[in-house]
């Protein structure tokens, strides 16, 4: 059976092989201790029975007003444990708390090129919001959706209106 809990410090070294593939980003030590710091409660960790890290989410919560919400900094399950549900598990978690939190809405960036990842988000409720040009690394062949599926507390479904123009990273607030 798989465990859902808090992601601790002790995770950094032992979380390698899930960050193998290469969809996945992986940032630098003080990256993910920054959000361990700052929003313990988003980082959660899918353990095996054996004490095996499965996969992970890493978000936080941001924004004002109408555009407060969850983001989905990083989501990844292992190759070896993919299929499983992992995924959809730790998202639902992330949006859980997102609802407790009184978000409007919670949003993620995917890979235009990330078909599986963008198939996965839509049956899970998300939609393509806007298209964020040149948002890895500047490369100009790797564009992201940045994608959304509203909360509760939006009840007129505002913060899913999708955009009809792309924007540059500069432009996401």
């Amino acid at each position: 059976m798989t465990t859902l809990r808090p992601f601790t410090c002790t995770d950094l070294f032992k979380f390698n092989n899930v960050n193998l593939d290469p969809l996945t980003e992986t940032y630098g030590l003080s990256f993910y201790m920054q959000y361990l710091a700052h929003w313990p409660e988003y980082f959660q960790v899918a353990e095996s029975p054996s004490g095996e890290i499965m996969g992970y989410i890493m978000g936080k919560a941001e924004g004002i007003a109408e555009n407060w919400h969850g983001h989905v900094t990083a989501l990844t399950v292992s190759p070896d444990h993919r299929r499983l549900g992992l995924a959809a598990m730790l998202i639902k978690f992330l949006e859980e708390l997102s609802e407790k939190k009184q978000a409007y809405f919670v949003d993620l960036f995917v890979r235009v090129s990330n078909k599986v990842a963008i198939k996965m988000y839509q049956q899970l409720g998300y939609i393509v919001y806007r298209v964020v040009l040149e948002y890895y690394n500047g490369d100009p062949d790797e564009n992201a959706y940045d994608m959304r599926k509203a909360l509760s507390r939006d009840v007129t479904k505002k913060s899913v209106i999708p955009l009809t123009h792309p924007v540059r990273p500069e432009e996401v607030d």
